[in-house]
């Protein structure tokens, strides 16, 4: 059974997600969508893009189509790549949602500029690409459609790369415990020369907390702060025996500076 996943920013409020599904399923029957979130912050492809970087390693390998689209109607592209690893195929606009997951993958071996794809839905809606141009491409792929029919052929190299300032961080979430979830992950502060047990200072809003970039909450004092990597291997920030959140009064999409303490 052909798996498609989902991810996008329309919320579950309209009936965006659920026409996508119809146009996927009237085209590949037998496919299995698997919705990845529609919770990503409207128009945050920086959120999107690291959310499907860090949850695709977790979904069987098939199709992959996210939709984050600010710049819908205008000029950016529509593509779609098969990754060197695991033979993923990711569809979606090249506005960079994609490219930390391709380089997750291996990064993009095959793509297409899918914008007038013969497998798009007409006429083409200027403002619901999902409907009219994401969702019946990735259909096809996922019925076996070869990628090369799909579109133009493009040079992975052109594909629009997400812009990643390593140290500077934003709030993605928080649970019920109080620790935040981060927009980064363990390899990107690992490639800015931090280790773990390195201590470092979290800035927020005109302060500077401390923190210890470690391993668990118990390799630091109680009320320490530590950042983490948490069970979906992304940063966190939380207090031992105690709320990051209230520590540093952030809420969704504050911006922090993480930095080695000199």
């Amino acid at each position: 059974m052909p798996v498609v996943t989902f991810l996008s920013d329309y919320g579950v409020a309209d009936d965006f997600v659920g026409v996508c599904h119809g146009v996927v399923l009237g085209i590949c029957p037998h496919a299995r969508i698997v919705d990845i979130t529609h919770g990503i912050a409207r128009h945050d492809v920086r959120a999107g893009a690291l959310t499907l970087r860090r949850s695709l390693p977790y979904m069987p390998a098939g199709v992959h189509l996210a939709v984050v689209d600010p710049e819908v109607g205008a000029q950016r592209r529509a593509v779609a790549l098969r990754t060197a690893d695991e033979d993923r195929l990711l569809v979606g606009p090249d506005n960079g949602l994609l490219s930390l997951a391709a380089a997750r993958f291996g990064g993009a071996v095959e793509a297409v500029d899918i914008g007038r794809s013969q497998h798009r839905l007409e006429p083409v809606s200027a403002t619901f690409h999902g409907r009219d141009l994401f969702a019946p491409v990735a259909a096809h792929l996922s019925a076996g459609a070869p990628l090369a029919e799909a579109g133009a052929p493009l040079d992975p190299d052109q594909l629009v790369r997400l812009e990643h300032d390593l140290m500077t961080v934003h709030v993605l979430g928080t649970d019920r415990f109080g620790n935040v979830t981060l927009d980064a992950e363990h390899e990107e502060l690992t490639a800015a020369g931090l280790r773990l047990g390195t201590r470092v200072a979290v800035e927020v809003r005109g302060r500077t907390l401390e923190a210890t970039y470690a391993g668990t909450f118990a390799d630091v004092d109680e009320d320490g702060l530590v950042l983490y990597e948490d069970t979906y291997r992304t940063l966190s920030l939380a207090v031992n025996r105690g709320s990051a959140a209230a520590a540093l009064a952030v809420g969704l999409d504050a911006e922090l500076l993480i930095r080695p303490l000199t």
